[in-house]
């Protein structure tokens, strides 16, 4: 088990990034950004884009190192750019593709299924900056299916692997 710290959390009604970069970012409301998210078995983020879409059933979930974004000139590298749901710092998620991990902020774990990477799209360069697809590939974030109900929280959290 290590200490980890969920940096934030994304939890949007919506897909935003749609359309092709070259037309411009859209809005990315900060509200999106929340203290904590309800997890469901099977389902995904209460209230997320991908809840209960059997497209995404098993990829419902995405969570990415902190550690492995870059950062824009502006210094405002996080979820609203990526669009990820988890923004995790202390552990290379990257590396769990395959396995059954768990996150506990302290009310019980939520464990995930690690499906897939979440691969970088030419929106990230828009988003991050110029060359941000190509820096993160390999480290793009992972997609997962979760298989417990709970609550996760920005914060420290425990990480282990099931």
């Amino acid at each position: 088990m290590a200490h980890v710290e969920i940096v934030q959390l994304l939890v949007s009604p919506v897909h935003r990034l749609a359309g092709r970069p070259g037309d411009g970012v859209p809005e990315l409301p900060r509200a999106e950004l929340v203290p904590s998210a309800e997890v469901r078995a099977g389902l995904g983020i209460v209230g997320d884009r991908y809840f209960n879409r059997p497209a995404h059933r098993n990829a419902s979930i995405t969570l990415m190192a902190a550690e492995r974004l870059p950062r824009p000139p502006a210094g405002e590298a996080d979820l609203l750019r990526t669009r990820r749901n988890v923004l995790l710092r202390g552990v290379d998620i990257d590396a769990f593709v395959g396995s059954t991990v768990f996150l506990d902020c302290g009310t019980g774990p939520v464990t995930l299924e690690v499906r897939t990477a979440a691969r970088p799209c030419a929106w990230m360069d828009a988003t991050l900056g110029p060359g941000a697809q190509r820096a993160l590939r390999g480290g793009g974030g992972v997609r997962c299916r979760p298989l417990t109900d709970g609550t996760l929280a920005v914060g420290p959290a425990e990480f282990g692997v099931v």
